[in-house]
């Protein structure tokens, strides 16, 4: 199986201006682009560009229809920020984008199907992701943010899981927990589902002992603690900004299993639409806080 290619380390922008070569650079190399920036960043460019209108597209009414004025312009400026690393990555200008959502919210480009772009926020993050031929998601956390283990470890944990974190004590357990979290939530978002699938059906548990520091070490895993999707997923977990987690899982398509090659599947491109139709449309999220972390 062809392994899938290291993730690009996230780029810190500082709004329209960028610098934006190394988010062009990451997606012709390796083909991904990651982006971490600031509501503060780009609220000059909501305030005073004069095509907001066209760079909002479609998220135009939405914009005019929000009343709170701060709300309002941290909506429109998570849309450029995503417009405008999208436009970095292809070469192109962000006015061309036309941004659409798919049935639970997600954002997708129209027209350009072998892209595939993610978006998360929280606090004063914006974090996006841009894939070329794969899926991506991407999650973000406070690093101060305090999850509990007693309260999380049943719905979000595997048997594997548990006993890792069990063996960790005080911030250690806390940090592995809160990585945990953003790795599951980027799996399951690059997938589409979210919450909606169970986070104790994977695993995580290689990743869990080690402070993050842009490293692919991660692996996925079926609950029983065998390798699942062997090399056709790549993650990555970051400090962003020096206050938050980002993770981002990418899914390579061209990774395909071997004639007879061990591993068991937990999801790849094939399998995507039928979880879909399995899962009801209303099923119930994990037994777990809400993050404050959003995808769009």
């Amino acid at each position: 199986m062809t392994p899938a290619p290291p993730l690009t380390a996230p780029v810190h922008v500082a709004g329209p201006a960028g610098p934006w070569d190394q988010v062009h650079e990451g997606m012709h190399r390796r083909g991904t682009a990651v982006v971490c920036t600031t509501w503060g960043e780009w609220l000059s460019a909501v305030v005073t560009e004069p095509r907001l209108r066209t760079l909002l597209g479609r998220d135009w009414p939405r914009y005019r229809r929000t009343a709170d004025p701060q709300v309002r312009h941290r909506f429109a400026a998570a849309r450029l920020a995503l417009k405008y690393t999208a436009a970095a990555a292809l070469g192109t200008d962000a006015a061309e984008l036309d941004l659409a959502y798919k049935i639970g919210g997600r954002p997708h480009l129209r027209g350009l199907r072998q892209i595939d772009v993610a978006l998360s926020h929280t606090d004063e993050l914006i974090a996006v992701a841009v894939s070329r031929g794969g899926r991506i998601g991407i999650d973000t956390e406070p690093l101060s943010r305090t999850l509990t283990l007693d309260v999380m470890h049943e719905r979000m944990c595997t048997p594997a899981e548990r006993a890792l974190l069990n063996g960790l004590d005080g911030p250690a357990q806390t940090a592995a927990l809160l990585r945990l979290w953003t790795l599951k939530e980027a799996y399951t978002k690059a997938l589409g589902q979210g919450l909606r699938l169970a986070f104790n059906e994977f695993a995580f548990p290689a990743g869990l002992g080690a402070e993050p520091s842009g490293g692919h070490g991660s692996r996925l895993l079926a609950p029983d603690g065998s390798p699942a999707a062997r090399d056709a997923w790549a993650f990555g977990t970051y400090r962003a900004l020096e206050r938050y987690l980002v993770t981002v899982a990418h899914y390579t398509p061209s990774s395909r299993p071997a004639p007879g090659a061990a591993g068991q599947s937990v999801a790849d491109e094939r399998s995507m639409s039928l979880v879909a139709q399995l899962l009801p449309q209303e099923a119930s999220a994990p037994a777990a806080p809400q993050p404050r972390s959003a995808g769009t």
